[in-house]
């Protein structure tokens, strides 16, 4: 074991990186609860649901265990896969609207298969490599910023105002309500404290000593769901399961149709929603494996972790399971910060979080037990430790400063990782150009930067041609 994934090579052992797999797990298995809300609030054209929240529960763990495993042990990298946000919702309310839940999972598999064209034939990691460092480095910091403000923002201690000039804010009205927020100030509180002190499993630690007071908590309060009070809980509401075994349902898998959707649609319309798709997809990964790679010092001279291909080759099958099992397409996350920050090195973490998934089709009640406000603490923490990164960044050097800033700002400030690569890209291109530097501008930055503005002006064009 320590030979193949060369555990001891990278500076780590069989304890830290279980210890990192479970974390991770801890970290994302939110996405078996999240993601059935999601594809299950939306219905196609025909007016039908994808299918019920238990079938849709199990099938998206099974898929993310398989492809966590894989990645496990095809790219020996500590990063786990699950269904992508973002990408379900564009699923569930932009592309099953306007054909058959079918059509909509096929139009995911052609999308994934045109990936990994692009893998195969190098292009995708040409496109990696050409990109400056500091810009990879801006990436991995806005990543970091991301990250903690998703945690912030499922946690209930920031919220969004839904009026008014101002977007978000702190808890409900300006204050901290509900008991909550208060376990996340724990969680997070001990996972700092822990931390500092340098005690090994500082994260996992504070995930499980906030779940057990979150369960005492609803015990006592009897809070329940945010749904039906501001001040409940985001996601599960903790409590001691009826049952710790359930029987999964994996009808939903080979559920697809890879052609109908060009009838329904239309062929350019169809185009055009691959093409969101793809781009999306393209650079979520980019990002996060940069993210990853840099937490875990695994980066060469040149911001590339190892096995760049082979990781990019299972994130693409990624997105092809997920759509050949209609639970849309999933893709790497970049919550395995938080087993990276746990010690997590090598692939055989990201085994450990497959097997726990795998394990989550039959005992999805126990890990309905944790809620979000124990788990996401994680996210802010990661967060600070990839912040520290931002200092690799020549803040003098305007070529790369104004881009670097963009890239960092538009992350969070658009809750979408895409979009600031996006922009810093453009503004890379951009400043050069007006600076009579085009010799510096590698040619793939060009065909990038020229792609990202159709991303960008997607509706403007959709409406031109249609």
């Amino acid at each position: 074991m320590d030979t193949f994934f060369k555990i001891s090579e990278r500076g780590s052992t069989v304890g830290r990186e279980v210890r990192g797999g479970v974390v991770t797990f801890f970290t994302m298995a939110y996405i078996v609860v999240l993601n059935p809300i999601i594809l299950s609030g939306g219905t196609d054209a025909n007016g039908d649901s994808l299918a019920d929240f238990a079938t849709i529960a199990a099938t998206t763990a099974l898929v993310a265990g398989v492809m966590s495993i894989l990645m496990g042990v095809v790219a020996n990298f500590p990063i786990a896969i699950a269904a992508g946000l973002g990408l379900n919702a564009f699923v569930a309310y932009s592309l099953a609207g306007q054909m058959t839940w079918a059509d909509a999972m096929g139009l995911v598999v052609i999308e994934g298969v045109v990936i990994l064209v692009l893998v195969l034939t190098g292009f995708r990691e040409a496109v990696f490599r050409a990109v400056p460092i500091q810009l990879k480095v801006a990436i991995s910091v806005g990543i970091g910023l991301f990250i903690a403000l998703i945690g912030l923002v499922d946690a209930g201690f920031v919220r969004r105002t839904g009026n008014g000039p101002v977007p978000v804010e702190l808890g409900i009205g300006g204050t901290l309500s509900g008991w909550p927020v208060l376990v996340f100030v724990v969680g997070l509180a001990l996972m700092i404290v822990l931390y500092v002190r340098g005690v090994k499993g500082a994260i996992l630690i504070g995930i499980v000593v906030a779940t057990i007071v979150a369960i005492i908590v609803e015990s006592v309060g009897k809070l329940g769901s945010s749904v039906d009070n501001p001040t409940g809980w985001n996601l599960n509401v903790p409590a001691l399961p009826d049952k710790i075994v359930d029987v999964p349902d994996f009808s939903l898998v080979g559920n697809f149709n890879l052609l109908g959707s060009w009838e329904s649609a239309g062929v350019v319309t169809v185009l055009l929603l691959i093409f969101t798709l793809l781009l999306a997809d393209f650079f979520d990964t980019m990002g996060t494996m940069t993210a990853i790679g840099a937490e875990a010092k695994l980066l060469d001279d040149e911001g590339n972790p190892p096995n760049t291909k082979r990781i990019l080759v299972v994130d693409s099958l990624a997105a092809v399971a997920g759509g050949a099992s209609s639970v849309s397409s999933n893709t790497s996350f970049i919550e395995s910060a938080s087993g990276v920050a746990e010690g997590a090195r090598t692939g055989l973490a990201s085994v450990v979080t497959g097997v726990l998934f795998l394990l989550t089709t039959i005992l999805s009640p126990v890990v309905a037990v944790i809620p979000n406000e124990a788990a996401v603490p994680a996210l802010v923490l990661v967060g600070f430790l990839m912040m520290q990164q931002v200092k690799g960044i020549d803040w003098d050097d305007l070529e790369i400063a104004i881009p670097a800033f963009l890239t960092i700002a538009l992350m969070p400030f658009t809750y979408s990782i895409s979009a600031g690569i996006g922009a810093g890209f453009i503004a890379y291109t951009l400043i050069k150009l007006v600076r009579g530097k085009i010799g510096e501008i590698h040619p793939l930055m060009w065909v990038v930067s020229v792609l990202f503005v159709a991303y960008f002006a997607i509706e403007p064009i959709r409406a031109l041609l249609t």
